[in-house]
């Protein structure tokens, strides 16, 4: 066989779906195994969303759709956005996509060359640099701090813009930490980027997934330009309405931007099936709060997960106040976070995810999903309870 790519070479991929996959082996050898390892909500999608989906298909919206999206849902999105941002995008503004990861991918495909950087948050989403490295772009990673409750320090950003800066992608809620950024953070965060004329990537995937005791409240970039200039706003409904598998989101920046997106896209994917379309319009349209009884019970589970850690020695973590992770602390252990989430899945069926696989900075932690049952929440620390030896 000839040799492949040199950028096969860099791709990793998701590795916490490669944790689940020998955690799905040890169920299948009689072991009961508690899964915390990927981010995955346990509710049903809403049921508009799967009514509205089976009424498609059967009015055979089943054929190809406008490359960028049809309108219906395109109009939705732009309600959605006036309500939770104060601004209506434009048509053009938006672009259809399976889901957040792609528009990632589409976005910086779309702004750096090889050698180019993009600034991340470290620790990060794990497919971050795996898309800039595929593209042959350059992560440089801000270390977040545990003492500055894992929020990026505009200081720290500054410090490594360079001449080949072309964007910087910021998440908040952030995935692995749960932390929120201020709105006084992200106006720094923008001006410094409108200083030296970079766009910003504003994961707000986990946007409506803040908890009420939070001390800071969701606020986008976005609603500093209206997406006009250089702010591009990544989201899904994966996260917020339990509809990982439907593959639905959309993708809102400046038009031309979006427009040389929607091309790359329309050359990799096509389209969108028009029938989960028609049913996430549905859904935005007639119920844009189905998410509010997750977050209450999410909020519950996040209030007992954190009462379990801090009966545990050896492990800490700070309070989320949004998504449904716990970044936990276990340093003390002396293991690396590889080796003492392999000891947690064998010894005592808790699959988690290690720290470094969301970069350095994420050594000496293990990232807990708590969208799981108070039950098997309780369960899982009833083991370690039981046994020290973790």
């Amino acid at each position: 066989m000839k040799r492949l790519s040199s950028i096969t070479q860099s791709l990793e991929g998701q590795k916490m779906f490669q944790i689940m996959e020998r955690a799905n082996q040890l169920e299948k050898t009689g072991k009961r195994v508690f899964h915390f390892e990927i981010g995955d909500p346990d509710f049903s999608s809403p049921e508009i969303a799967k009514t509205a989906a089976i009424s498609a298909i059967s009015q055979n919206m089943t054929k190809y759709a406008p490359s960028s999206g049809i309108i219906n849902y395109k109009e939705a999105c732009q309600e959605i956005t006036l309500k939770s941002r104060g601004f209506r995008p434009a048509l053009n503004q938006l672009l259809v996509t399976p889901g957040a990861n792609i528009q990632i991918y589409l976005a910086c495909a779309c702004i750096i060359d090889p050698g180019d950087e993009v600034i991340v948050q470290d620790p990060c989403f794990v497919s971050y640099e795996s898309i800039i490295k595929s593209l042959r772009g350059k992560a440089i990673r801000v270390p977040l701090s545990e003492n500055n409750n894992f929020e990026i320090e505009p200081s720290e950003l500054l410090k490594r813009i360079s001449p080949r800066t072309k964007a910087v992608i910021i998440n908040s809620p952030h995935n692995p930490t749960g932390s929120v950024l201020s709105e006084a953070t992200i106006k720094q965060i923008y001006s410094i980027c409108e200083k030296y004329d970079i766009f910003v990537l504003s994961d707000e995937v986990y946007g409506r997934m803040i908890y009420e005791d939070s001390p800071n409240k969701f606020f986008s970039p976005s609603q500093i330009d209206h997406c006009n200039e250089r702010t591009v706003i990544i989201h899904s409904l994966s996260k917020t309405y339990s509809m990982t598998g439907w593959r639905i989101g959309a993708v809102t920046g400046p038009s031309k931007l979006i427009s040389k997106m929607a091309v790359l896209f329309e050359t990799i994917n096509s389209c969108v099936p028009p029938f989960i379309q028609h049913a996430a319009a549905e859904l935005l349209k007639n119920e844009p709060n189905a998410s509010r009884l997750m977050m209450r019970e999410y909020q519950k589970r996040r209030n007992i997960f954190m009462n379990r850690i801090t009966l545990l020695d050896g492990m800490l973590c700070n309070r989320p106040f949004g998504a449904f992770y716990g970044f936990v602390n276990i340093k003390s252990s002396g293991k690396d976070s590889i080796s003492y989430a392999n000891h947690l899945l064998e010894e005592f069926g808790i699959a988690t995810c290690p720290g470094i696989y969301f970069g350095p900075s994420g050594e000496g932690y293990v990232r807990f999903c708590f969208a799981n049952s108070i039950a098997n929440i309780n369960s899982a620390f009833d083991r370690l309870d039981i046994s020290k030896s973790f």
